[in-house]
């Protein structure tokens, strides 16, 4: 197991916070959860801040279903915007990197697995065995595999314990797979927007990103890397995915920005014609999709749809092993995610641990499920204090309305 940094990228002064370096971190042969072994793993991490002597200031962040390692910071002063929790990353932040050393870490099968800036294995990469890309021969892998990959860059640095862990909708899964799996190198846990397991509801909704990839006629079950890859079956799924994180409410601001009628003329005389919104959700999706890759979210999809904390036999008992204190942080709005998955993990914990702190608030925005990730900022004050508090397991319960 080794890291590399990648260049050319120069940690130079940006406002107060310097340019950040990617890194890459590999791994010889990783066994996954399942019982497979896969050659040859990489992953790309980033870190803000600097571990303290006793390597006991880490903080791990753990990411979305279609973010990355690139949780704050610039790569380059002219990038256009930052990583998506800068408002809480940084100097005198929330997540304080005068305190704490931040790090995150690409997730295997990342989404964005033909980003310069993303370093990941999944189905697109090279299988050593064959020389040819992976393709549906990649093993399934699930929230445990996510947790040791980034075990293993951490074990990598000398870091034993987390000061915490925190991550966003699939981040909040990793964290709380982290505190269950690893109960004694955890001492806080953050979930936001996120879901202690999957449930009928979730998984059927998880499926109908999959089908318009699978419809797509260049997929060819997989099989499509000597060839042109499914961009129109994986830009619908972004489209699916896209306004499943937004609310309504945000669709109705986009809709009068682009002036949407329900009886616009190309509409009403094509049925190939799209209605402006629809052209908008489109444009968004095809753009990002252009980084991305079809099989890789396949294998997102049901790495989401396989969790329940611990892994075990039952949730309950998943959520028992853990020692952290911690804060759930759901959207009041979510329509994706919706807060009775934190209040049911919430509420649990409450009964399995009860001289353990565990908070519960929420998030209001207007977003959706997208305000834990461009709103997080508004629960800025209660995660700084929840970090900077005492690690002492003395129960108090905070409910913010």
């Amino acid at each position: 197991m080794n890291n590399e940094q990648v260049p050319p990228m120069e940690e130079k002064q940006v406002e107060n916070l310097a340019l950040v370096k990617k890194q890459i971190h590999r791994i010889d042969s990783f066994d996954t959860f399942l019982g497979v072994t896969i050659k040859d793993v990489k992953v790309g991490w980033e870190s803000y801040g600097n571990l303290n002597d006793t390597k006991s200031n880490a903080v791990l962040i753990t990411h979305y279903f279609t973010g990355s390692s690139h949780a704050a910071g610039k790569y380059k002063h002219d990038d256009a915007e930052p990583g998506y929790w800068d408002s809480i990353i940084g100097p005198g932040k929330a997540i304080d990197t005068n305190k704490f050393f931040v790090i995150s870490v690409d997730s295997l099968v990342n989404i964005s697995a033909h980003d310069p800036n993303v370093h990941t294995t999944g189905p697109a990469s090279i299988n050593p065995d064959t020389g040819k890309p992976y393709g549906l021969s990649f093993p399934i892998v699930t929230m445990r595999d996510f947790v040791n990959v980034q075990k293993s860059v951490l074990d990598s640095l000398g870091i034993e314990t987390l000061h915490a862990v925190l991550g966003p909708s699939m981040g909040s899964m990793q964290a709380i797979e982290w505190a269950s799996a690893y109960p004694d190198k955890v001492k806080r846990l953050v979930s936001v927007i996120g879901s202690a397991s999957s449930d009928p509801w979730t998984s059927a909704a998880l499926e109908q990103w999959t089908i318009p990839i699978k419809l797509d006629r260049n997929w060819n079950e997989g099989n499509y890397y000597s060839g042109k890859p499914p961009i129109e079956g994986l830009t619908a799924a972004l489209m699916f995915i896209t306004q499943s994180a937004l609310h309504p409410k945000f669709f109705a601001q986009i809709g009068e920005q682009l002036n949407y009628k329900p009886l616009e003329e190309a509409a009403s005389k094509s049925i190939l014609a799209k209605h402006s919104i629809n052209q908008w959700l489109y444009d968004r999706a095809k753009e990002r999709a252009e980084l991305m890759d079809a099989n890789h979210l396949l294998y997102l999809v049901k790495a989401n749809q396989l969790f329940m904390t611990g892994h075990g036999d039952s949730l309950r008992q998943g959520l028992a092993n853990i020692k952290a204190k911690t804060l759930f942080i759901p959207s009041a709005d979510d329509l994706l995610l919706m807060p009775y998955h934190a209040k049911m993990a919430h509420d649990i914990l409450r009964t399995v641990s009860p001289d353990n702190t565990h908070q519960y608030t929420e998030l209001s925005a207007g977003l959706g499920h997208l305000d834990g990730v461009s709103a997080i900022s508004q629960q800025a004050q209660l995660i700084k204090s929840f970090l900077e508090s005492d690690a002492s397991n003395t129960y108090s319960e905070k409910i913010d309305e």
